[in-house]
């Protein structure tokens, strides 16, 4: 730390003064860019899904583009602007902030800000990953199912200005933790894949590719195979369910209605996985005030709403859930539990692009509608058996990366919220 230490004591000795975002640039909305306006080529653009989605805390070219006519009347970002998502699900998206770096200007859709100053652009992509930054972000969140942070709201929170010449000092120590960081886990994915392809081969008897994104898909293809029949009975999904329900959040204002005793699932949580635990519980008193109730273990849960619409998952548990939930209890003198699963998990894209909306939302109608074929219990069980083992091959093992890369995650965070602490300069 001594250069920062030296670079602190020649620029700022008496500390470094806090100011509002609002007092070092200005915060511009996004606006009018959906999803079905986005092409291969054209005039770049940012979706504010994409900042928590695909994007990290800096860029320098996008994903997606628009129709240069269609630019024209958008709202643009400029090298060194910040393009923050204002929208989530999740308290720890809403917010997050990546720093455009491309020499060429680019588009924002709405739900989206742009702000606009004239400090380092990594610096405050850093600042609004910091603990500093995080804590006064909570007050200002809106909404119960769909969180929003606006502009106004954005401009009141503090953040340290120190002299550029520190603000680059911190960027280059912080950017080298990050590639420290990204090395290591790319050392240790390439030591797990040599591992996954011995345990997937001697399992499998099938000759697989080196890398595990490659062993992602033949097991995609396999579950495919598994799944398609031609002489086989269809049926919808509310033709083998006992019920389907959905659930309910309460109140926010209602502090004594959370951090109970009854776990509480929220889309977040559902990602083609066996839920043990929740996220976020209420209390009963919640739950007597809400439409949430309880469903048995081993339902089938789809979400319907947000970023993880359709995708699916079981619990292992009995628990409640919130009203993006659809709830499926199977009935197994008809179906396997986890065949459904499979199934439903299999027909993901194509469940999704059923979807309204700029988060391609699904409704319940949609999903009891929703085609499955039915082979008799006995072959599903077997269909089972296999993709079970395949799943905790290619899951389990390539989730499972070591802990030194969570310590070294921790290393950073402490180093980047040291490095973003200073002593407030006396008024």
């Amino acid at each position: 730390m001594s250069r920062i230490d030296d670079l602190i004591a020649e620029y700022c000795p008496d500390g470094v003064k806090h100011q509002t975002l609002g007092e070092i640039g200005e915060f511009i909305r996004g606006n009018g860019i959906q999803k079905r306006d986005f092409r291969d080529s054209g005039f770049g653009c940012i979706h504010y899904g994409q900042i928590y989605t695909y994007y990290g805390l800096f860029a320098d070219h996008t994903k997606s583009f628009i129709d240069p006519n269609l630019a024209e009347k958008r709202k643009k970002a400029y090298k060194g602007d910040l393009v923050i998502a204002t929208t989530s699900e999740n308290e720890e998206d809403v917010c997050k902030a990546c720093a455009w770096l491309g020499e060429e200007p680019i588009a924002i859709s709405g739900d989206a800000y742009i702000f606009r100053h004239h400090q380092n652009p990594k610096y405050i992509s850093y600042c609004f990953q910091s603990e500093l930054f995080q804590s006064q972000k909570k007050k200002y969140i809106t909404g119960t199912k769909v969180l929003r942070v606006n502009g106004d709201a954005m401009a009141k929170i503090h953040v340290p200005v120190p002299p550029l010449p520190v603000q680059e000092e911190i960027v280059r120590i912080l950017d080298s933790f990050s590639s420290l960081e990204a090395e290591l886990e790319a050392e240790l994915e390439a030591e797990l894949e040599a591992e996954l392809e011995a345990e997937l081969e001697a399992e499998l008897e099938a000759e697989l590719e080196a890398e595990l994104e490659a062993r992602r898909k033949q097991y995609a293809y396999y579950r495919n195979e598994l799944l398609t029949f031609e002489r086989v009975v269809t049926v919808c999904i509310q033709d083998i369910c006992i019920r389907i329900c959905s659930g309910g959040t309460p109140s926010s204002k209602r502090h004594d209605y959370y951090d109970g005793n009854v776990p509480w699932l929220r889309t977040q949580d559902i990602d083609f996985n066996v839920i043990n635990q929740t996220s976020a519980t209420i209390s009963d008193e919640g739950l007597r005030n809400s439409a949430a109730q309880w469903i048995p273990a081993n339902c089938v849960i789809v979400a319907m709403y947000g970023a993880t619409a359709a995708k699916v998952a079981v619990n292992s548990i009995p628990l409640t859930t919130n009203q993006a939930c659809c709830n499926l209890q199977i009935d197994e003198t008809k179906a396997d539990v986890r065949y459904v699963f499979h199934w439903l998990s299999n027909e993901y894209e194509h469940l999704k692009a059923l979807g309204e909306g700029s988060q391609s939302n699904i409704n319940a109608k949609k999903v009891k509608s929703y085609p499955i074929s039915l082979p008799p219990l006995e072959e599903q069980r077997r269909i089972v058996s296999i993709l079970d083992r395949f799943d905790k091959l290619t899951n389990d093992l390539s989730s499972g990366l070591p802990a030194e890369i969570e310590a070294r995650r921790k290393q950073y965070e402490y180093y980047r919220d040291r490095l973003l602490s200073f002593d407030e300069l006396a008024v």
